[in-house]
């Protein structure tokens, strides 16, 4: 038997309604929502990795310090020095140089102490070895270099650089990029540092080696008893 015209269009929406109806008690009544969800696109902010303190992927664990170094660009782009999401060395806080940039830091409070630059190119040595030798036990360096850190080196600063747990600064030489962390009284050497030979046929910039970058999480020392 052929059904007529409006008899059709009613089986029509018959069907579609208990469709509907099934595909509503499956999927709880929830069907609609679920599909307008389902199609509304991810925002930009959840897309994104999230970053926690100096931009690191992950958290520190309790009693360490987050960290970032990252070394001059040539002679242009100055270094940065990263600590607990406080930045203590950049060209934004106009206290960058040529050579070295260090800050010291407490290591069993992560206080900052002092921050200061180092011409190694056209400075005296001497100054530098003034800054290293009163530190005291515990004290957290952060070093990132911009333009020329070695020009100036000679046997006493590297060995000072050496007891702080540096294993490059031995062959550190002009414009090379270097970021460096460590410690006075450190008992082994240490895990924080990264070296970029200036080498003409791989260098990224003309005359310099590429930026280096490194990031981590520094355990506090417990306060000294006594």
């Amino acid at each position: 038997m052929r059904l007529t015209g409006p008899l059709r269009a009613v089986a029509v929406l018959l069907l579609v309604g208990l469709t509907w109806l099934l595909a509503n008690s499956l999927f709880g009544g929830e069907s609609g929502s679920s599909m307008r969800s389902a199609s509304e696109k991810p925002t930009a902010a959840e897309l994104r990795p999230r970053k926690y303190k100096c931009g690191l992927s992950a958290p520190c664990p309790a009693k360490h310090l987050a960290f970032r170094l990252v070394s001059g660009a040539a002679n242009v782009i100055g270094p940065k020095i990263c600590l607990e999401d406080k930045m203590l060395v950049s060209s934004v806080k106009n206290n960058v140089g040529r050579g070295l940039n260090i800050a010291l830091v407490n290591g069993v409070t992560g206080e900052l102490l002092d921050t200061k630059s180092f011409d190694m190119w056209a400075g005296d040595i001497s100054d530098l070895l003034k800054y290293l030798r009163p530190l005291h036990e515990g004290t957290l360096v952060f070093v990132a270099s911009f333009d020329d850190a070695a020009t100036k080196m000679n046997d006493e600063s590297r060995r000072l650089f050496e007891e702080l747990g540096s294993t490059a600064v031995k062959e550190l030489a002009f414009r090379d990029s270097w970021v460096f962390v460590g410690a006075k009284g450190i008992e082994n050497k240490s895990p924080f540092e990264q070296r970029m030979k200036n080498t003409k046929s791989s260098n990224k910039y003309e005359g310099w080696p590429e930026s280096l970058e490194m990031d981590g999480c520094i355990p506090l020392r417990p306060p000294l008893e006594g």
